[in-house]
């Protein structure tokens, strides 16, 4: 199962792209991954264990990345945090515990524009 989402406004890439065939397109991709609003990937659909994904930082981690007809394709998980929301009520004893998550994506990078056209949760 796979879930295919298209964000705006629209992701671009272009250090990794030029990167792309280098030794530091890893560390290229990452850092520009890290560097989006989380809201621009489909982190909220991800959780697994929470119901809000928090503020913090996320990390990203490349597993794989092709390049084929017009486009690169990369597949990255992605670490990050959420929450489970309580009441909010003065008595609720149920502390705000962040909880880590983890989701697979797929970014398909037009070779051309350096804009992710489709980003895709993975079921994996």
């Amino acid at each position: 199962m796979s879930e295919q989402l298209t964000e705006q406004p629209t992701i671009r890439l272009p250090h990794s792209l030029s990167a792309w065939g280098t030794p530091e397109f890893e560390a290229v991709l990452k850092r520009e991954i890290e560097q989006l609003d989380a809201g621009q990937l489909p982190l909220q659909q991800g959780l697994a264990g929470s119901s809000y994904v928090t503020e913090r930082p996320f990390q990203a981690m490349l597993i794989s990345a092709s390049e084929g007809a017009g486009l690169l394709r990369v597949k990255a998980g992605i670490f990050y945090t959420g929450i489970i929301a309580g009441c909010s009520c003065a008595d609720d004893p149920t502390p705000i515990d962040e909880l880590n998550e983890y989701c697979v994506v797929q970014l398909d990078i037009d070779t051309t524009t350096a804009a992710a056209t489709t980003v895709t949760l993975l079921a994996e």
